[in-house]
């Protein structure tokens, strides 16, 4: 009975890993080339981000690109802030499957 409570976490964990598509002109152009960008968590790993997408939307993924957008310095009422770094991973999906991300899960 562990192990069904084991995956029932990590199922959880799916959800956590996986913030939410990135949609940009750069990331349209990569659907045509079976490719998905997605926010994920800062301190997901490759292997879990290729879990989470494989078992939340049911594909076959063959690689995980990720990256670590470093946050502007943006000023607001002339005092500087600076926005949150974001962490993008580019999932690239098996020929003939793709992902719909205007739908939900």
């Amino acid at each position: 009975m562990a192990k069904k409570q084991d995956n029932a976490a990590i199922d959880i964990r799916h959800y956590d890993v996986i913030v939410g598509p990135h949609i940009t002109e750069k990331s349209t152009l990569l659907s045509e080339h079976n490719a998905v960008v997605f926010k994920v968590a800062g301190d997901a790993t490759k292997p879990e981000i290729k879990a989470a997408v494989e078992a939340l939307f049911n594909v076959t993924v063959t690689g995980v690109n990720t990256m670590v957008v470093k946050g502007k310095t943006k000023k607001w009422k002339g005092a500087p802030y600076t926005r949150s770094d974001m962490k993008k991973a580019i999932v690239t999906l098996a020929d003939g499957q793709s992902i719909d991300v205007t739908t939900g899960i």
